[in-house]
């Protein structure tokens, strides 16, 4: 008896695999053939005769407010120069990001109709890490000075467990997530179980959207943060059941377990210092992914399911 269902379990396994490597080939099929537009590379080689056309191709680029000698001006300044010349070096081969933005598009298209396939173009913006990358119905925009590595000298100023992301292998996550943003909905987050279910489905996208990107890598975490999250995954939930805190509106704490931190704050000694932050994300993320797999729903019907219709319907339970 245990043999026969060793298996069914094994053929259930196959069927299952063979389902996902043929849904992939399907996606593949669709593709959208992008080129990125490389702006911080025609920006570098400006001169005052080439100007003009440039800030006709790329208008949304250049605020109209500032005259011409700012932006001649910008292009000589000595740090702009710097950060010319640290993405060209970090960036002399674009094939394999292009190819996984190209990836992330087709699955976008499959699940999303509607989907337009948008100019992709890139910029450098003095490092600004909490504007990496910007969509809109027709331009996506990615920052290259803000995925030069984590350890680069740009970054040093910058906290370790926010310059932890910077590098070029999350580039497509990052714009993963902000598309994530824009199809999902929720009305305002009011609990922390609303902030958890908000971010669990944009993880859930990722899952979907980025199946090539590692688990660690859709959620920002080591993989050894990750393994930590996972054995923890129980403890975690009961001690957010527990203390009543999935329900409260107590305004500390998407800082203690939802936002970007060294470590999430259970206020234990024994437990915070080797805790990854945002692990109320990560719980989020189980129960979504819990909810998807009891439920017969599309992807996008989900990212408009309120938060109390996934929790009660997910029947989830932590690993142990």
């Amino acid at each position: 008896m245990k043999s026969k269902l060793l298996l069914l379990l094994f053929l259930l396994i196959t069927i299952s695999c063979k389902q996902k490597n043929q849904l992939e080939i399907d996606i593949a099929k669709i593709n959208t053939d992008i080129k990125v537009e490389r702006f911080d590379e025609l920006f570098a080689k400006v001169t005052p005769n080439s100007l003009q056309e440039l800030k006709m191709t790329y208008p949304f680029m250049f605020s109209e407010k500032l005259d011409d000698s700012f932006w001649l001006a910008k292009k000589e300044d000595t740090l702009q120069v710097q950060l010319f010349h640290e993405v060209d070096k970090t960036f002399t081969d674009f094939e394999g990001i292009e190819f996984e933005i190209e990836s992330l598009f087709n699955h976008l298209k499959y699940y999303f109709p509607e989907f337009n396939q948008p100019r992709v173009i890139t910029t450098t913006n003095n490092v600004d890490y909490r504007n990496k990358v910007i969509v809109t119905d027709t331009i996506a925009v990615i920052a290259l000075d803000t995925y030069l590595g984590s350890d680069h000298e740009f970054y040093r100023g910058i906290p370790k467990y926010l310059r932890a992301p910077l590098n070029k292998e999350q580039l497509v996550v990052d714009l993963a997530e902000a598309y994530a943003k824009k199809y999902s909905y929720q009305t305002r987050n009011k609990t922390l179980l609303d902030e958890m279910i908000y971010f669990g489905k944009l993880l859930y996208f990722k899952d979907v959207i980025i199946p090539f990107k590692t688990e660690a890598e859709r959620i920002g975490y080591t993989p050894a943060q990750l393994d930590w999250a996972k054995v923890n995954e129980s403890y975690i939930w009961r001690f957010f059941v527990e203390r009543e805190l999935l329900f409260s509106t107590d305004s500390k704490l998407p800082s203690r377990f939802i936002n970007p931190a060294p470590f999430s704050k259970f206020y234990l000694e024994e437990i915070d210092a080797d805790s990854p932050g945002r692990l109320g994300q990560y719980i989020g993320w189980q129960i979504v992914r819990a909810y998807m797999q009891q439920n017969d729903l599309t992807l996008k019907e989900m990212l408009i399911t309120s938060t109390e219709d996934i929790f009660n319907n997910s029947k989830f339970k932590p690993r142990k």
